[in-house]
């Protein structure tokens, strides 16, 4: 690992506070722009919130979340290198709200202690982990009634591989990122 370099929180309370990222090749913090975008969507619901950052990295998506207001944030990554960093992060702005823990996903998530209303999903672009992830949280009933759902990735999500209770509800590409907001529905059956 080389010098770490910085993302900022761009919003609530920590605006402006930086956070370390470690120099890993497969790290790819999501952009200020992209992470404006999202939080405008979920500015109604993010108070309160219980948050799932999944593939944590640098950890801008968690952190970013518990800055506007949700309640608990859990961050996770398969790398000791980025957990210890987040670690040091969540002590440097005294947060008591965030659970870091090191995991290959979807199978070494723990089961928390709500179900996640907001999740953040932008595994490296080269792994094979969105779809797995996606099917691992629904099938596993890890997801509030309406929770939404964060995915960012090289290329447009179809819907149709997605979980069938699943639907996109904003879609936006910049650049090379194709990300969108996903909203879980209940199913009503007659």
């Amino acid at each position: 690992m080389t010098r770490p370099g910085q993302v900022r929180i761009i919003g609530g309370m920590w605006r402006g506070r930086k956070l370390a990222v470690p120099s890993l090749a497969e790290l790819r913090p999501t952009g200020d722009r992209i992470r404006e975008t999202l939080f405008n969507w979920l500015s109604p619901i993010i108070g309160g919130s219980y948050c799932l950052d999944a593939f944590a990295g640098s950890g801008a998506l968690g952190f970013e979340a518990l800055s506007r207001g949700a309640a608990h944030a859990t961050l996770i990554d398969q790398s000791a290198v980025v957990v210890n960093l987040l670690k040091q992060e969540a002590e440097i702005l005294k947060t008591t709200t965030a659970d870091i823990y090191q995991a290959t996903l979807p199978n070494q998530l723990k089961r928390p202690a709500h179900l996640f209303d907001i999740v953040f999903l932008d595994p490296p672009f080269q792994s094979d982990l969105l779809l797995p992830m996606c099917f691992y949280l629904e099938e596993n009933n890890l997801l509030a009634k309406e929770a939404r759902i964060y995915v960012e990735t090289n290329t447009p999500v179809n819907a149709s591989t997605l979980p069938n209770n699943w639907e996109v509800i904003k879609a936006k590409k910049t650049g090379g990122v194709a990300y969108c907001l996903l909203s879980r529905i209940e199913r009503q059956y007659a």
